[in-house]
């Protein structure tokens, strides 16, 4: 029997091995090389960040009571104002000689007057009207009064009459004594006197309404009289009070009708600001009276005197006004208008400066409640999430913070912060961890 051959003997055998073992060869050589390298490398070396010291401003807070003030803007118009026109049609025959806007026209100047002429002839037949009724109802008095005594005449002839009837009656039927056309003729007396005295009963009696009904037309002529009296003195339109003219739209020789504007004047001894405030500040901060709420409206808010500036020169010269009451509410914009008054001696300060004056836009500040236990401190300090940084051991540290009002430069602190607390003012950039 053959034995098989083994294939690693023979000449092809022996090539195989040769050829694998070099390859082993150099594969562990490599290996070994890339070991020598790995623990020849060292690790780098770590760099360790030094603090940075910042040279920061702080400010340390204490606790104080600080009255709030609300501020709103507003524009300041006269509160009496009114436009003039003519009561009566007619042509105007005469013009006051400073009849221009910006004039300041005392209190009863004739401004225009209307030609009179139509309204004086209505006055005189009025006053005519008015003399004829007095003299009838004088008249109607005096018969009456004459008639009243005429009638006890009449009722007396009456009675006379009548008891001559009876007389001559019961003679001619009991005794034969005189005739039947006798009789008669008693009897026809009697019936005449009865007639006159019933008649001047009657007009007696009547006299009081015919009195009344003069009397009636007597009062309506005076009526008449009254309102032609009053157009004449209409033909004269003068100022119902001394004040600035704003509008001037009437000429001599115009003709005019009433009802439409010609004057207007503006009364500036009393202006007033109509101001815009943010509601949540009305709600946190106003001062209302107390036990002067009326239905579901505000309260009557406490008349606090309230500093005025224009805003053209709001480090000038300010007003002072004071809070009259609360004008409206806008759903809309969440704001509340409230009206401030500045009467004349409070804009008289006599130091020939620009006077406050209607049309002015200007920044009223109101007093309101006191803010007990707070931190002021610059706004700058505080960041738009409310926090603020401390300087706490030399070292920075960042803490929520309660912002109870902000005015202009200014926050107001309410939480977050404690007595003594330095607060730093500076600004600083803190960059994130890459």
């Amino acid at each position: 029997m053959t034995q098989p051959s083994n294939p690693n003997k023979g000449p092809k055998g022996h090539q195989l091995l040769l050829r694998i073992v070099p390859c082993s060869l150099i594969l562990l050589a490599g290996l070994g090389g890339l070991f020598a390298l790995a623990a020849l490398k060292k690790p780098p070396a770590e760099i360790s960040e030094a603090e940075r010291p910042l040279k920061v401003t702080v400010r340390q807070v204490r606790p104080h009571s600080i009255p709030i003030v609300i501020s709103g803007y507003g524009q300041v118009k006269a509160l009496n104002t009114v436009q003039i026109s003519a009561e009566v049609a007619g042509r105007v025959v005469a013009v006051h000689p400073r009849l221009e806007p910006g004039e300041v026209i005392n209190a009863g100047d004739i401004l225009f007057g209307i030609d009179p002429r139509t309204y004086a002839a209505a006055l005189a037949q009025g006053e005519a009207e008015v003399a004829q009724w007095r003299s009838v109802v004088k008249r109607l008095e005096q018969q009456s009064a004459a008639d009243q005594r005429r009638l006890i005449t009449l009722e007396r002839s009456r009675d006379l009459a009548r008891a001559e009837f009876d007389r001559v009656a019961d003679l001619f039927r009991r005794h034969s004594v005189g005739t039947q056309s006798g009789v008669d003729r008693a009897e026809q007396a009697f019936n005449a006197a009865t007639d006159q005295a019933d008649q001047m009963a009657q007009a007696v009696i009547l006299y009081p309404t015919r009195i009344k009904e003069a009397t009636s037309s007597l009062a309506g002529a005076k009526a008449r009289l009254g309102e032609a009296r009053v157009n004449v003195e209409r033909c004269q339109v003068r100022a119902p009070f001394t004040g600035r003219l704003t509008l001037a739209a009437v000429e001599q020789g115009q003709y005019v009708t009433p009802g439409t504007p010609l004057v207007a004047m503006a009364d500036d001894t009393l202006l007033e600001i109509q101001v815009s405030l943010e509601s949540h500040e009305v709600r946190r901060w106003m001062r209302f009276l107390p036990g002067e709420s009326t239905g579901n409206w505000f309260g009557q808010p406490e008349p606090v005197a309230c500093r005025v500036r224009w805003t053209e020169d709001t480090q000038g010269y300010n007003w002072s006004g004071r809070l009259h009451r609360v004008v409206a509410f806008d759903q809309k914009t969440r704001t509340v208008t409230v009206a401030v008054r500045i009467s004349a001696e409070q804009t008289d300060h006599g130091s020939g400066l620009l006077p406050l004056v209607e049309g002015m836009f200007c920044l009223v500040e109101i007093p309101g409640k006191t803010l007990h236990g707070a931190m002021q401190v610059p706004r700058k300090a505080v960041s738009f999430n409310n926090t603020v940084y401390l300087a706490v051991d030399r070292r920075l540290k960042t803490v929520d913070v309660e912002v109870a009002k902000i005015d202009d430069d200014v926050a107001y602190i309410t939480g977050g912060l404690s007595n003594g607390d330095l607060v730093i003012l500076s600004l600083i950039h803190i960059s994130e961890p890459t």
